[in-house]
């Protein structure tokens, strides 16, 4: 354990600097609440969370091609904490609109047929046997 960080200078005529780092205790956060039940945290449920994880990350990548790129920093800054927003608001939006699988269904009927085409006579998809072959 880590009680005091002591940094030295370089002329070394002075006394080192120490920096008292004070003691925390990790923070839980309840992710799974029981056996069978679907993951939450801090709100957000099921696909949400990877939508929320992958949103972000995406900024963060985004963030930084555009600084290694050479844009001006603040312009940096103001599209992560921009990017970084509206992820978390349209994440939080969605999941308070659908729930936890509204989602799920509503890609599901969008991918659903409206009515099925049937090009053939029905009498091709009808198999006839006769009596003799049936045994």
């Amino acid at each position: 354990m880590v009680w005091g960080l002591y940094l030295l200078n370089r002329s070394g005529d002075h006394s080192p600097l120490i920096l008292p780092l004070t003691w925390r205790t990790m923070s839980n956060y309840n992710i799974n609440k029981g056996i069978g039940r679907t993951v939450e945290f801090k709100g957000l449920k099921a696909q949400y969370l990877f939508i929320f994880a992958g949103g972000l990350l995406g900024v963060l990548i985004l963030v930084m091609v555009m600084y290694m790129a050479g844009v001006n920093s603040y312009v940096c800054l103001l599209v992560g904490a921009g990017g970084a927003s509206l992820i978390i608001w349209q994440t939080f939006a969605l999941n308070g609109k659908y729930g936890e699988y509204g989602l799920m269904k509503v890609g599901a009927k969008k991918r659903h047929p409206k009515y099925i085409i049937c090009r053939r006579a029905v009498h091709r998809y009808l198999k006839f046997t006769s009596k003799s072959n049936a045994l």
